[in-house]
Formats: C-alpha cells, sequence, structure tokens
C-alpha cells in the first residue's frame, strides 16, 4: 500500500519548504498528508411522529458507508438530504456517537480525542466576529489555539503567512463587517474563516457547502485556493451542491451520495466514464456534476434516453430486472459491482488489518493549547472590542433607558409627601475555548456592564426627578435593587435561552415566564389576598422582590400627613386613609425590619447563582456534535 501512495506523498525538503514560521519539527510531519479513511459507516437518529399519539421511530441517514480520503481535494456530491453533510461530520468526529456505527482510522490508526481539535473545520455560515478585522479575527484564533510556549512573533509571522496564502493583504485591517458596518467580500469572508481554520496548520481540513452564499466567480477563487492548499499536501474534505465545471475539474476525489447510500466513490476524471458504463451517458455540453444529480433524481435526459432503448429492445438481454428497480438502487448495486469498489474495498482491509494487528490505541482526553486564565482576557478582550465596534445596539438600549427615565419622571414630577403620594410610587418600577472561559468571559464583558449601565442610569434620573426619599443611602439602595432585579432577569433569560436551537421556543418561554412573574409581584394585585393554593409562585417572582425592596427603601420612616394629629384631623386620616410609610408596608406584608429589605437582595442573589449554574451546566452538557 505504501508504494501506491507515494505520489501523494510530500518529501521533507518539500515539507520544510511549506512549513509556516514559528513550526518546529514536529510541526512539518503534518504536511505529509494523512490518508483518512472510513469503513462500514451507518448513522441512524431516533425521530418523533405522529401529532395525537407520539411515538419514536429509527431514520437511517447513512447505510453501510466505505471509502478513503487522501491528501487532495475530496468532494462529497449528493442531492439534498442525501447524506453528504452528516459524513463530512462523521469523518469530523462531530456527529453524537449514538446511533452510529463503524469505524474512521487517520494512517490506518483510530482518531485521537483531540481530533476535533488537531484538525479544521469550516463551516457553512462564517462565524468571523464581523466587527473586528480580518487580522484580528486570525489573532484571536492563534491566541487560544497556538501553544503559549510559541513567542508573540512567531504567531504574528503565521498570521502574516496565511494572509498572503489566502490573497487577503488589502483587507488584513478592514472589518469584516456586520449589518451596520461595511465589510469585506464575501469571497474575503469566507477565506477569513478558513484562514481561522489553518492557523494550527491542520493536515486534513473539512469544510461544508464552502460555496454557498459565493457567486460563480467568487466560488471558483475559493476552490482554486483549496486546490493549492492540497498540493501542499493537506488532506480536503468538503461537501458541495451542485458545482459548475471549473469548480468540478479540480476535485481529485468524487463521493456521490443518494438517500444515504454511496452510489460513486473514486477518483472524480473517472465518474463520467463510469455512468457510461453504467447506461447514463452525459450529453457534451452538459455539466458533469448536473448530470451526476439528474441521474440521481431521475429527471436526466440520459435516463430518458436509456430506458426509451430498453423499450426498444437494444437492453433486454442486460438485467432485465433494472427497470422494476428505482434507480438508486440500481446505481448502489452497481457500484457493489464494480471493479473501482473491489479496488478501494481491498486497499480498506488492508487498512483495517494493519489496524487490528495494532491493537485500540489509548488517547489522553485533549488538552487545551491555552490556559483558563488566559482564554478568560482573550474572550473578554474580543467582547469588549466588539461592544466598542458595535455600539449601535448599546448605544440604543441607554437611549431607550434614558427615554423611559424622562417619560416616567415627567408623568410623576416631584412626588409630595401626602396619601396620593403612596400608589404613584408603585408605578416607576418597571444571557476556541473550554466553556468555562467563554462562559465568564462572557459575564465579565457583556452580562454585568451591559446590565449595570441602564440600571444605573435610569436611578439617576428618576429618583431625584421624582423627588424620592433624601437620603445618601437610599439612593444607593434603590440603584443597588434595580441592578440586582436586572441581573437576575438576564440570568433567568440566558438559563432558558442556553442550548436552545429554537429562538422562538426561548422567546415563548421566557416572556411567559415573565407574565408570571408580574403577575405575583405584588404590583397588580395585594399578595395577601391571593389564594393559598397559587400563592407560593410568589416566591418565584423576580419583580417581587425588586417591588418589596423598593417599597421598604422608600416608605419605611415617611410621613405622608406632616404636622397632623391622625386623632383630631378627620380631613386627612379616616378608617381607611394611611398617612404613614410604615402602615402602608404593615398593609401589603412587608417586614419593617431591615431584614425585611436585604432578604429581597439574598433572594435575588440566589436566584442568579442558580440561573447562571443552571446556563453554565447547560453549556457544559450541550452537545458536543451537530
Amino acid at each position: 500500500m505504501s508504494s501506491s501512495n507515494d505520489h501523494i506523498l510530500v518529501t521533507r525538503s518539500q515539507r520544510n519548504a511549506n512549513s509556516l514560521p514559528g513550526m518546529n519539527s514536529s510541526d512539518t510531519k503534518t504536511l505529509t498528508g494523512d490518508v483518512l479513511s472510513f469503513h462500514n459507516i451507518t448513522y441512524r437518529v431516533k425521530m418523533k411522529s405522529g401529532f395525537l399519539v407520539r411515538k419514536t421511530v429509527e431514520k437511517e441517514i447513512l447505510s453501510d458507508i466505505n471509502g478513503i480520503m487522501k491528501p487532495g481535494l475530496n468532494a462529497i456530491l449528493g442531492p439534498t438530504g442525501g447524506g453528504k453533510s452528516s459524513l463530512l461530520d462523521v469523518l469530523a468526529a462531530r456527529k453524537d456517537p449514538q446511533g452510529l456505527s463503524g469505524d474512521v482510522l487517520i494512517n490506518g490508526a483510530p482518531q485521537p480525542a483531540n481530533f476535533k481539535c488537531s484538525s479544521g473545520y469550516v463551516v457553512q455560515d462564517d462565524i468571523v466576529m464581523g466587527t473586528l478585522t480580518v487580522r484580528e479575527n486570525l489573532q484571536f484564533s492563534a491566541a487560544l489555539r497556538l501553544p503559549t510556549t510559541m513567542r508573540n512573533h512567531e504567531k504574528n509571522d503565521r498570521i502574516n503567512m496565511i494572509i498572503k496564502e489566502l490573497g487577503l493583504d488589502k483587507v488584513a485591517d478592514s472589518k469584516v463587517g456586520t449589518q451596520f458596518i461595511r465589510g469585506v467580500s464575501g469571497g474575503e469572508r469566507k477565506r477569513t474563516s478558513i484562514g481561522m481554520e489553518l492557523i494550527t496548520d491542520p493536515s486534513i481540513l473539512f469544510l461544508d457547502e464552502p460555496t454557498t452564499g459565493l457567486d460563480s466567480s467568487t466560488a471558483n477563487a475559493v476552490l482554486l485556493l483549496l486546490k493549492r492548499m492540497s498540493k501542499q499536501g493537506r488532506t480536503i474534505i468538503f461537501s458541495i451542491h451542485q458545482p459548475r465545471y471549473s469548480i468540478f475539474k479540480l476535485f481529485d476525489s468524487l463521493t456521490l451520495l443518494a438517500s444515504g447510500k454511496l452510489v460513486f466513490h473514486g477518483p472524480a476524471q473517472e465518474a463520467l466514464q463510469y455512468f457510461a458504463s453504467a447506461g447514463y451517458h452525459c450529453e457534451t455540453y452538459n455539466n458533469p456534476a448536473d448530470f451526476f444529480l439528474d441521474v440521481i433524481n431521475g429527471d436526466s435526459s440520459a435516463v430518458i434516453l436509456n430506458r426509451e432503448e430498453e423499450e426498444h429492445g437494444a437492453n433486454k438481454t442486460k438485467e432485465p430486472s433494472r427497470r422494476k428497480k428505482p434507480i438508486i438502487q440500481n446505481l448502489v448495486e452497481f457500484y457493489a459491482n464494480s471493479s473501482i469498489y473491489r479496488e478501494t474495498k481491498a486497499e480498506l482491509d488492508q487498512l483495517l488489518g494493519a489496524q487490528k494487528k495494532k491493537g485500540m490505541s489509548t488517547f489522553k482526553e485533549p488538552v487545551y493549547a491555552t490556559s483558563f486564565c488566559h482564554q478568560l482576557r482573550w474572550i473578554a478582550k474580543r467582547s469588549f472590542k466588539n461592544l466598542l465596534g458595535n455600539p449601535q445596539a448599546s448605544i440604543a438600549q441607554v437611549i431607550v433607558t434614558v427615554i423611559l427615565a424622562l417619560a416616567i419622571s415627567a408623568i410623576y414630577f416631584d412626588l409630595k409627601n401626602d396619601p396620593a403620594g403612596i400608589q404613584n410610587r408603585h408605578e416607576y418600577i418597571s444571557g476556541y475555548y473550554r466553556v468555562s472561559s467563554y462562559f465568564f468571559g462572557k459575564l465579565i464583558s457583556d452580562l454585568l456592564p451591559m446590565r449595570m449601565l441602564p440600571s444605573v442610569i435610569y436611578a439617576c434620573i428618576v429618583y431625584f426627578m421624582l423627588g424620592l426619599k433624601k437620603k445618601v443611602e437610599a439612593f444607593f439602595i434603590m440603584m443597588f435593587t434595580l441592578v440586582m432585579v436586572a441581573y437576575t432577569s438576564s440570568s433567568m433569560a440566558l438559563a432558558i435561552a442556553a442550548g436552545q436551537s429554537v429562538v422562538s421556543v426561548a422567546t415563548l418561554l421566557m416572556t411567559n415566564s415573565f407574565i408570571v412573574m408580574m403577575i405575583f409581584s405584588g404590583l397588580l394585585v395585594n399578595l395577601r389576598t391571593i389564594e393559598p393554593w397559587v400563592s407560593w409562585l410568589q416566591y418565584f417572582s423576580i419583580p417581587r422582590y425588586g417591588l418589596t425592596a423598593l417599597q421598604h427603601n422608600e416608605f419605611l420612616g415617611q410621613d405622608f400627613c406632616p404636622g397632623l394629629n391622625t386623632t383630631t384631623n378627620s380631613t386627612c386620616v379616616n378608617s381607611y386613609t394611611i398617612c404613614t410609610g410604615d402602615d402602608h408596608l404593615k398593609n401589603q406584608g412587608i417586614d419593617l425590619s431591615p431584614w425585611g429589605l436585604w432578604k429581597n437582595h439574598v433572594a435575588l442573589a440566589c436566584m442568579i447563582i442558580i440561573f447562571l449554574t443552571i446556563a453554565y451546566l447547560k453549556l457544559l452538557f450541550l452537545k458536543k456534535y451537530s
């Protein structure tokens, strides 16, 4: 087998010439070109079916798939729903092992546990940070994925080399772009995504639909780039839907899938001859990729011609039962009996036999290239840059807060200490690194500042314009209470949304939760009048704790009938009039002791911890597979 693979290996001198700056001798081995083989891959998923009676059914996504991916461009082609993205994810170790059977080997050995870290994977939808420049995105990837023992100038040399290799020199210091910021082109954005994966100089690079969203010329440029990279010895594996001919002729290997079954796997340039031998001839000016899909879907002119020949007796002596079978089944059976499959099978058996002789290797758990603190610092740094680079959302939030505070202040300007002031005071109360690094980095750089700032601004405007209690400590208690309510609400939203793939479901859950909380907040109804069998819901209401604390802070010790004798002056006092803040608090069932105030903050703090713990655990145990 080694002799058959000699032509795909890069010599040591070539590898050294192609090595990126900062690579040591062990790094250069990645450019020898790894051979990825897959043996008897079958993948099934459990799905819910039925409306009234829900039952679990098992659907087969991939069925007994075998093949070899060598250094070069390895394309996985097939109609929508054919299983090409699933196969790509299986090969990249990104599918849930539940329901997956078969073996994926690298150079005849099992995939290491950290294969996802050592290989590259470019997703279909680019995930680069739009508010950062091309260089800054690459620096972020380098900072987290390269070892800290590598010096900064070596990392920068590698980044510069990748920028040059990808043709991003002119836009290296331009922002990638967002919906608010004009950025680089679609092709340059895609190349930036590829560059972030090239930071570790992977020998195997996976791409999911790399031409999606690109015009034909840009898509062709991206594939030419991948072709140049594959000539350096990289094994590039990608799924693609309908490439044009100029792209198709770049492919070294072609894997055709239909309904989760293998229709063809072999050299791309032999595919047309192979289909011709099966009775399907491509017209002169037809695109081979379109032709293959048409044959699989049964709507090709070649298929129609083939059927007409059979009807006229040209092929009656050859496999008369073929007409009775679906086209895909015919193609699958024809491939299973072909010489291409037999050659591939012999090579696969040799790889599998060598692996069995070696025995199953024991791999350690993946070790991150950088420490927790290093990751935390870079994630927080990037998040802060994102906030500064995309201030529209932050500014909009502050503007809305200011407008709301001014509107409330204008309506209830300069509240008086009289019986009417009690009710009015109710009216202004109004989610490449460790999961832990990402989680705490987002808390430090996003959640904490962006929830504190609006609360502080709101308190500063409303407190003085309304003329609330003229005590310094009362002002800061109000501000602290608003901040705690904001943090608790955001933590709850984060706990609900974390791991939720459907945005509308998360929004519905959060909306309904806040509605229930508002009902049991004490703002709409006196909680002492609620039936006991539902009154327990008040203890889960975030607004209730905030409202209780604000009432305690404002009303305690207040006199709303100053200078009047409550026992003789009937103009102010009657059987239902409340003239003191203490009486109002008692009427609401609020404890007048200091604990009556601070227990609300303790409750909010406990809820913050609980919600953030739930969010963290959901992220931690989130399926690491697609």
